[in-house]
């Protein structure tokens, strides 16, 4: 009978274990997808400041600048 009492207590032992390491598992994969989605959202500002940074520079260049300069206008220099 103690047998199978330590066999039904170890059972219980790896339920916990393995519910534990589910947990950190899916608590793991959130927190990637959560910095996936700040990194998307990250290259969504820079392709925003790229638009307006070349809008800058044709409005120059048709003011008549040349190039060198309208970038080094546009660049706050």
């Amino acid at each position: 009978m103690s047998d199978a009492s330590g066999q039904q207590q170890s059972c219980k032992g790896n339920k916990r274990a393995m519910l534990t390491y589910g947990v950190i598992q899916i608590s793991a994969t959130l927190v990637s997808a959560l910095s996936l989605a700040v990194i998307a959202f990250g290259f969504c500002a820079v392709k925003q400041e790229s638009k307006l940074f070349n809008g800058c520079v044709e409005a120059e260049v048709a003011d008549g600048r040349s190039k060198p300069e309208a970038v080094r206008y546009c660049n706050g220099g």
